[in-house]
């Protein structure tokens, strides 16, 4: 197998259609063997009954898989790479604002300059502002991070063996880019076209967007918990130079009855200071309390064709020989 698309599918039953007639469309002319690989997220439309539809017209090329609930985008990855054959693996959305017809370009690019990861990357993204100011938020602090200026998209293309280095990640908080350059440094990108959205409304809200960075910074750095540090050495120190302040003004005779403003103003500093302290650390800790509980990753319904995932590990690891 040449190339395994994988696409996260949630409440996109008007797209998809379209999405899979355009993905045929473009892979046949690569003239490489594919396969396109549908996760549905727990939509609460008909795209269930459509991928069905769409896998017993493609039987050969179209494998798709439901979970039990909504995991998440970064889950529902997981889920298809596990079961992706292909010696690249790409990834899009379901909506159609990644043109499959762009696909060749990132192939273009992860070959010629042996890239691992090649990003698509946008002139203008073609969202609400709102979405726009998250995805710039979440792009920024994956470069703060790993210290990388690439901006990451869900429209990227893996390379197998470093597809494989994340299979041992199984815990619940699942950031995909993030694993990935965990593992490499050859990551590259190519301006790609971004189209408008055509039905329905993006399933990432601005909230959901904040809440991935979050994931971002609590999964694969340190830095909210030193900042905090930082934070708080500065406050010890301040708290050391007024205290010198006072008792020079004591030593002077010059001290000035203390006014209730200052008293509470202090006070509600310092108290907020110690509970964004605890809020880090707690945020810290009750993600290992849910991981050693071993919260899943994400759990299947049911495959069609009913694919055995220990034949397809059997298949890629003789793919790799």
């Amino acid at each position: 197998m040449d190339i395994s698309i994988v696409i996260p599918v949630y409440n996109s039953s008007s797209t998809l259609r379209a999405l899979s007639k355009r993905l045929h469309t473009v892979l046949s002319d690569t003239n490489r063997k594919y396969e396109i690989i549908f996760v549905d997220d727990e939509s609460s439309d008909d795209s269930w009954q459509l991928l069905c539809e769409l896998q017993n017209k493609h039987p050969g090329s179209v494998t798709v898989i439901q979970l039990m609930r909504n995991f998440g985008q970064h889950n529902a990855l997981m889920a298809g790479f596990r079961y992706a054959k292909g010696k690249f693996v790409i990834t899009m959305d379901d909506d159609l604002q990644n043109p499959p017809e762009e696909i060749p370009k990132l192939l273009d690019t992860i070959i010629e300059n042996n890239y691992d990861l090649v990003y698509a990357s946008y002139g203008s993204k073609k969202h609400a502002k709102w979405r726009n100011l998250g995805s710039t938020l979440a792009i920024k602090f994956y470069q703060i991070v790993f210290k990388s200026d690439i901006a990451v998209t869900s429209f990227r293309v893996i390379r197998r063996k470093l597809l494989e280095s994340i299979f041992t990640y199984n815990l619940n908080y699942t950031y995909i880019d993030g694993l990935l350059a965990w593992n490499t440094r050859r990551i590259g990108s190519v301006e790609v076209a971004h189209m408008p959205r055509r039905d329905g409304v993006s399933g990432y809200s601005l909230s959901k967007l904040l809440l991935l960075s979050v994931n971002l910074f609590t999964n694969f750095s340190i830095l909210p918990l030193q900042f905090v540090s930082i934070v708080g050495l500065g406050t010890a120190l301040l708290g050391i130079l007024v205290g010198g302040f006072y008792l020079l003004q004591a030593l002077l005779s010059d001290i000035s009855v203390p006014g209730y403003a200052s008293t509470i103003t202090s006070i509600m500093l310092l108290g907020g200071i110690q509970l964004l302290a605890l809020g880090m650390i707690g945020e810290y800790i009750g993600r290992l309390h849910i991981n050693i509980n071993r919260k899943p990753q994400y759990t299947i319904r049911q495959i069609q064709p009913d694919v055995n995932k220990n034949s397809v590990e059997d298949d890629q690891n003789r793919n790799d020989s």
